[in-house]
C-alpha cells in the first residue's frame, strides 16, 4: 500500500514544531569580532508564525543552539515553547506533549540535519527545507521548494492554514 501523500496530513495538524538552524535560519552564523553568533531571520516566516499562532495552533521550537537573541526574537512572535540547547530533542519534545497533551500524529515537524532525525521518525508529518541534508530528506513526507531561513517555514505554515480553511481572515492585524 503507497504512503499516503503529505497533503492528507495537513488537515489533522494541530501543531508545528521547528528547528532553528538551517530552518528559520539558513544555517549561517556571522561571527563578530567580540565572537557573538548572528543569524539572519526571515521575516515572512515570522509572520507566518505569528498567524499560526493567532489562529490557534501549538507553535514550538527545539534548537541545539542556545543563543539568547534568538529566544527575543521567536518570543517577541509570540512563542512561548522555546527549547534551546536542546542535545537530545526527544527530552524536549516529549516534554512539550505531556505539557500540551499533543499527539505525534497532529505534529508538523520541520529540520534539517542529523540532530532531528530522531524526533522526525516518530512525528506525523516530518517535513524538511530544500537544502536539508539527505537523510532528512529520505524521512520527510514534504520537502519544501524553498531553503532554509528563505520561506520554508512559511510554506509549510500557509499550507496548512489553506487547507484548514484558516489562511483568509484578518490581515490587517500588525506582525513583525
Amino acid at each position: 500500500m503507497a504512503d499516503k501523500s503529505y497533503k492528507e496530513y495537513l488537515n489533522q495538524i494541530t501543531t508545528f514544531i521547528f528547528d532553528v538552524d538551517g530552518v528559520l535560519t539558513d544555517g549561517s552564523l556571522h561571527i563578530t569580532t567580540s565572537g557573538e553568533m548572528l543569524r539572519i531571520m526571515n521575516v515572512k516566516d515570522g509572520y507566518a508564525l505569528k498567524t499560526a499562532l493567532h489562529k490557534g495552533f501549538n507553535v514550538c521550537i527545539i534548537s541545539g543552539g542556545s543563543n539568547e537573541g534568538v529566544r527575543s526574537r521567536l518570543a517577541a512572535l509570540g512563542i512561548d515553547a522555546i527549547y534551546l540547547g536542546a542535545h537530545n530533542k526527544i527530552e524536549q519534545l516529549d516534554d512539550y506533549f505531556t505539557k500540551k497533551n499533543i499527539s505525534s500524529e497532529n505534529v508538523l515537524y520541520m529540520g534539517d540535519d542529523i540532530p532531528d532525525y530522531p524526533v522526525m521518525k516518530g512525528i506525523g508529518l516530518p517535513c524538511c527545507p530544500q537544502d536539508a541534508v539527505p537523510e532528512i530528506k529520505a524521512i520527510s513526507k514534504y520537502i519544501s521548494h524553498k531553503k532554509g531561513g528563505k520561506g520554508a517555514v512559511r510554506d509549510v505554515i500557509e499550507q496548512v492554514l489553506k487547507v484548514q480553511g484558516k489562511w483568509s481572515g484578518n490581515f490587517d492585524a500588525k506582525y513583525d
